[in-house]
């Protein structure tokens, strides 16, 4: 149920006692409220509540087990599990921005076919909590969500270039497309590859915000709308999240907000090469050879592997210009979640000092990231007998390393850059959202960012 902050507790607010695994004697609990957590075999287990009751049926409170206290974003459960009203915590927060933040994700519901929100909960803003940015971070984290569950039949190229108009608009953002045909003429021809079979017209959506002395921070995020794979078509089961295609779309959305929201001094672009990977006679092929914006030529190994494409000539326009920091985030290969699951994202970066930020901030923030190596022997994986470069390896190895050593290719100036292979989905309920669209990567990306360049 949708969670609201408030940062006046309300008089009739009830109290959550947390409670560490096997230590109802430590938590300062009423002496009742310990008897009736024994006689309800309550132990301070992880993600459980019990509500208390009072003599005639009143409640006088709730329990929450923080088992080993290993996750604060395990507080996002509250939202579903406390009965609506007014409550509080009854002591202070270690962190109180991220248990503020684990609230308010955890009352997240989409609603725009129908779900019910639920009862509303109100909490008071913890002790410390900076009310402005939890809201802000909350606010991203819900655009991106909301993005990464629309289906393609309400979110193909054209509505993409209108929730980003919509956001820049929000922040007095600049902003320009790049539609159909005028990709080939302005040079970006594997978007337009990509995109030409589709009857929603490919598109570059150019995003910029800031003064133009500020340090440049380039956020390119992949937007294919739909995958069916192209004529290397995926069977029906591989195409049933391909909604969630535009995913790193969607995740550099909810980045932009918030450094927007935050009004940091950067000059902010944000770049969506936008496409649905679809079905018709004038279909890009396997064998075929695309000239990238670059000038490299790559030829289609697997017409399946088309966000490699589209990001290559979103990075070479974004090299052009060598911002400080580059960040493209993308859906871009089932390897990673082989590798890795679908909650920990793998990022890539031959920036040490920026690799051991986002280690730090992932941490701290809780949303976990974890760096792979651009193992430059695997390089030659990605040879091919007549063009400069294949878009996938023969052999299927190292699948997620390999692409993010295609993207690399198509950066040269740019010296702090790093790619990230992200899921943007929960595949079963968390503590701190539902199962359906999520925010990877982002959270701790702000933090990097505000720590370098600051308001």
């Amino acid at each position: 149920m949708p969670v609201e902050l408030v940062e006046q507790k309300p008089e009739a607010a009830l109290p959550v006692f947390l409670v560490a695994k096997d230590a109802l004697e430590a938590a300062a609990l009423p002496s009742a409220a310990v008897a009736w957590a024994r006689a309800n075999g309550f132990s301070g287990e992880a993600g459980r509540t019990l509500v208390l009751p009072r003599e005639g049926g009143s409640l006088a409170g709730a329990l929450f087990g923080t088992g080993d206290g290993e996750s604060v974003l395990a507080l996002g459960a509250l939202a579903r599990s406390l009965p609506g009203g007014d409550w509080h915590f009854a002591s202070a927060i270690a962190q109180p921005d991220l248990a503020a933040l684990a609230l308010v994700l955890g009352g997240y519901v989409f609603t725009r076919y129908g779900k019910k929100p639920g009862r509303a909960l109100r909490f008071a803003l913890p002790e410390g909590a900076d009310a402005a940015h939890v809201r802000r971070v909350a606010d991203s984290v819900f655009l991106t969500r909301d993005l990464v569950n629309t289906p393609t039949s309400d979110l193909g190229p054209l509505e993409l270039e209108e929730a980003t108009r919509k956001l820049a608009a929000a922040h007095g953002a600049d902003i320009s497309v790049i539609h159909g045909e005028d990709l080939l003429a302005r040079n970006f021809p594997m978007i337009h590859a990509v995109g030409r079979a589709s009857t929603g017209a490919p598109r570059l959506i150019d995003m910029i915000w800031g003064p133009g002395d500020a340090p440049k921070v380039t956020l390119v995020g992949k937007g294919v709308c739909f995958d069916t794979g192209g004529l290397d078509i995926k069977p029906s089961a591989g195409m049933l999240l391909m909604k969630k295609d535009m995913g790193g779309a969607a995740n550099v959305l909810g980045l932009a907000s918030m450094i927007m929201a935050a009004k940091l001094n950067v000059r902010l672009r944000v770049l969506i090469p936008a496409v649905e990977n679809s079905i018709a006679g004038n279909a890009f092929r396997p064998g075929d050879v695309l000239r990238s914006r670059k000038g490299i030529t790559v030829e289609i190994g697997n017409t399946d592997a088309e966000g490699r494409l589209i990001l290559a000539d979103a990075l070479a326009l974004a090299d052009e210009e060598q911002p400080a920091l580059l960040i493209d985030m993308a859906t871009l290969t089932g390897a990673a979640r082989v590798a890795l699951g679908p909650d920990l994202p793998p990022f890539y970066t031959n920036d040490e000092t920026l690799a051991a930020d986002l280690s730090a901030a992932s941490v701290k923030v809780e949303d976990p990231l974890w760096r792979m190596p651009l193992w430059r022997p695997y390089d030659a994986k990605l040879s091919s007998k007549i063009a400069d470069i294949n878009n996938v390896t023969t052999d299927g190895f190292a699948g997620s390393i390999t692409a993010a050593l295609f993207l690399k290719r198509f950066v040269e100036k740019t010296r702090s850059w790093a790619h990230f292979d992200i899921f943007a989905w929960n595949p079963a309920d968390r503590p701190y959202g539902l199962t359906g669209g999520e925010a990877q990567g982002i959270r701790a990306l702000e933090q990097v960012i505000a720590g370098r360049f600051g308001a």
